[in-house]
């Protein structure tokens, strides 16, 4: 498969969207791991899945987006068209509308985010729209989603896995705790919708303030536990506590999303320790001794 890149991108838009050939390709500074992401002129962008196992998300996306867009108070990535594989690239893909904003610092590190805690009540308030969209006939968990919606006890051979390679690495006793606790329950109401991937880097930023939700390849229907990851991955103190009242969830549900996340960052850790990547691994550490905190404050506050 070719490599993809400005030219392919290029090569794609001419031959299939000759309408579009008179703009320019361009990369952008910020790019993804499930896709490789192009500006095509100023309002719109290339999407392109980056492996086999992303390329389901794109007639997803295509076909719920524009539904779910109406009822959601900020702006999500809209379809304008959809590619077929062509010139050895093997996977459907997608044109959006541009989308003006920048990706959420990681920990607010740089500032680009004016207010922590309403930040964070407009991403809760958004994920709160977004569980009220009818869920009739949504997909459920599955591979295009990677089970999340799920039960996350889906994936507990992985969390064995890693505990047992990382050794020392991770509290084993604790980080079991937590793991238990999250599969003891299992969402009680019907299917609701959310998103899968409540990351800093799919939270757009414009003045210092929430301006859009991106990457919707891992949504679909069924339990929200899995939004509330990025309450140990970004949220502290008062912006934690601002998610957690304005998400209105239960304890079993917060239960449920500390194992989304511990499962994640385990995974992420071992990956990192495999290539010495020192920042990765220093940054799921930190995400990992969250969860396992937030776990030991909920246990003696009940």
């Amino acid at each position: 498969m070719h490599e993809i890149n400005e030219d392919l991108a290029r090569r794609l838009i001419d031959s299939q969207f000759p309408q579009w050939s008179h703009l320019p390709v361009s990369k952008v500074d910020h790019n993804g791991w499930d896709n490789r992401t192009f500006r095509l002129g100023d309002e719109l962008s290339i999407r392109l899945p980056s492996a086999e196992g992303y390329t389901l998300a794109v007639a997803k996306e295509q076909r719920w987006l524009p539904l779910l867009a109406p009822h959601l108070p900020l702006p999500v990535p809209e379809p304008v068209a959809e590619g077929r594989p062509e010139f050895g690239y093997p996977h459907p893909w997608s044109v959006y509308r541009w989308l003006e904003g920048v990706p959420a610092s990681p920990q607010f590190a740089d500032g680009n985010v004016s207010d922590p805690t309403a930040f964070a009540t407009a991403v809760a308030g958004f994920l709160v729209a977004l569980r009220a969209c009818d869920a009739a006939d949504g997909p459920g968990p599955g591979p295009h989603n990677f089970h999340r919606g799920g039960p996350v006890s889906f994936y507990a051979p992985d969390v064995e896995r890693a505990l047992a390679k990382l050794g020392d690495e991770v509290p084993a006793g604790a980080a079991r705790r937590v793991w238990e606790d999250a599969t003891e329950s299992k969402w009680q109401a019907g299917p609701v919708w959310f998103h899968g991937d409540v990351a800093f880097g799919n939270l757009l930023v414009r003045d210092g303030t929430l301006s859009a939700v991106i990457d919707f390849g891992t949504s679909g229907v069924g339990d929200p536990a899995c939004d509330l990851v990025l309450a140990w991955t970004m949220l502290t103190g008062p912006s934690r506590d601002a998610y957690r009242s304005t998400l209105g969830l239960d304890a079993d549900t917060w239960a449920r999303g500390r194992g989304w996340a511990l499962w994640k960052a385990l995974f992420v850790l071992e990956r990192a320790l495999e290539s010495d990547d020192d920042a990765e691994a220093a940054v799921q550490r930190k995400v990992i001794r969250e969860v396992l905190v937030d776990h030991e404050r909920e246990r003696f506050a009940l």
